[in-house]
C-alpha cells in the first residue's frame, strides 16, 4: 500500500512530465526560470509533490509562477482557464460546512486546501495570476478572506468579467457550482 502524502515513483514521473509539458508550453509565466532547478526542488520534496499531484487531479493544471529568492522556493498557483472543476460547490469553511443544516455541499475550500497541503489564493497573489493570463471568465474562486469579515459570516472569492479583476463577498455558507478555489503551493 502507497504511503500517505507520497507519490510512488511511477506517479511523481508522470507528475513531473506534465509539469514539464506545461512549463515550457507557458515560459510567460516565469520568464528567467529553468525547469532543472524546478524538477530537483520537487523531486526533493515528497510532501509538495504529493500536494502538486492533488492540484492537478483535481484540476488546477499547477505551474510555477514565481521564484522567491530569500527563501529560494518556487511558487506553484492553478493556472487552469477556469476555476478546477474537482473543486467546485465547496462552501468556504469547515466551520460554515457544520453550521449548514440543510443543503450541505461535499466540503469546505478551506478544509479541502487543507487535506492536500495547499492555500487558497490571497486577492493579491489572485489578481498577479490575472497579469499572467485571463482565467475564471466563466467561474469564480474563493480567495483568502480577513479574519474580521469571516468573524462576520462574511468570505471574500474573485472572477474577471469585462477585461477586468472582481472581488466580491458571500456568505461564508453559500456555494455554487461555477465556484471553486485557486491553490498555492511553495516549493
Amino acid at each position: 500500500m502507497p504511503a500517505k502524502n507520497k507519490l510512488s515513483n511511477t506517479e511523481l514521473q508522470q507528475l513531473l512530465a506534465t509539469l514539464k509539458s506545461r512549463f515550457e508550453k507557458n515560459m510567460n509565466r516565469h520568464k528567467g526560470l529553468e525547469w532543472a532547478k524546478v524538477e530537483e526542488r520537487i523531486t526533493k520534496q515528497p510532501d509538495k509533490a504529493w500536494s502538486l499531484q492533488q492540484m492537478e487531479v483535481s484540476g488546477g493544471e499547477p505551474d510555477v509562477v514565481g521564484y522567491d529568492k530569500a527563501e529560494g522556493t518556487f511558487l506553484f498557483f492553478d493556472c487552469s482557464a477556469e476555476s478546477p472543476k474537482e473543486r467546485r460547490s465547496l462552501c468556504f469553511d469547515d466551520e460554515a460546512l457544520e453550521a449548514r443544516k440543510e443543503n450541505k455541499p461535499q466540503g469546505s475550500a478551506i478544509g479541502m486546501a487543507h487535506e492536500m497541503g495547499v492555500a487558497l489564493l490571497s486577492e493579491e497573489e489572485y489578481r498577479f495570476l490575472q497579469e499572467l493570463g485571463k482565467f475564471d471568465l466563466k467561474t469564480s474562486s474563493w480567495v483568502q478572506t480577513p479574519a474580521n469579515i469571516r468573524k462576520l459570516g462574511g468570505a471574500l472569492f474573485c472572477d474577471r468579467r469585462y477585461d477586468t479583476v472582481f472581488l466580491y463577498h458571500n456568505g461564508v455558507q453559500s456555494y455554487y457550482a461555477a465556484r471553486a478555489f485557486r491553490a498555492s503551493l511553495k516549493v
